[in-house]
């Protein structure tokens, strides 16, 4: 079965007035469907800049990159926006919910994007805010959700669109302890369900959610290991 996300050889630097910064100096990587990865490594290792590589956000300045079968390392800004919507689910940091809408509108609103009518909308983004157990807060606004209500809207955000991966940037940096594990109790549920979540974080006990750790450390993989997660998804 060919890989999800392939790396081949992932090179980036930026100019620097006369300077030539290397942040990514060969990153190769395979990701298989259904892998439950952490990206983890100091400031400065690369992590962010590879994971706008991951997201479609950034486009390397050599090596390859493809995703579910497609070559994304040299495609036009439109071209990389149209695969980011259909194919990667972004959760943040900030949870960059939009404030006017509720609940309900901001998960289905990657579905107004790809052209799908309201009732269908409606359908599936009722049935990904259930599997993140907020189906009762449905019509609820931002300022009227707890920070862990609405990391769980931004992740239900991301799976309405069924895309091959979710991309996850420090998701759990804004909250505290109990509800960092209980989101990462989703998290959890989410890969026991079959998607394949790749998740950057700097904080270890996150890290051990996963099944595989990889790390970077001045632009290169430190070393990428595979474990048994401490936890056990909710069920």
């Amino acid at each position: 079965m060919n890989p999800v996300i392939h790396l081949e050889q992932i090179r980036k630097h930026y100019i620097m007035g006369k300077q030539q910064l290397q942040v990514l100096k060969g990153i190769s990587l395979d990701i298989k469907k259904n892998e439950y990865v952490a990206l983890m490594g100091p400031s400065g290792s690369g992590k962010s800049t590879l994971m706008n590589i991951l997201g479609c956000l950034d486009t390397p300045t050599a090596g390859t990159y493809v995703l579910n079968g497609q070559d994304v390392s040299k495609m036009e800004d439109n071209a990389l926006a149209e695969v980011r919507n259909k194919e990667i689910g972004f959760v943040f940091q900030q949870f960059n919910l939009l404030p006017r809408l509720t609940a309900l509108e901001n998960v289905a609103l990657p579905l107004v994007y790809a052209g799908m009518s309201r009732k269908l909308r409606n359908e599936r983004a009722l049935h990904v805010l259930d599997l993140v157990n907020l189906s009762d807060r449905s019509h609820h606004k931002p300022n009227e959700l707890s920070g862990g209500q609405s990391q769980r809207v931004a992740i239900a955000r991301a799976l309405v669109n069924e895309p091959s991966i979710i991309l996850a940037d420090e998701p759990t940096g804004n909250l505290d302890t109990k509800t960092s594990y209980e989101i990462m109790d989703i998290f959890g549920k989410i890969h026991s369900e079959g998607n394949t979540v790749v998740l950057v974080t700097h904080e270890e006990d996150i890290a051990k959610h996963a099944h595989r750790i990889v790390r970077l450390r001045d632009g290169i993989i430190e070393s990428d290991r595979r474990m048994e997660p401490t936890v056990t998804p909710l069920t």
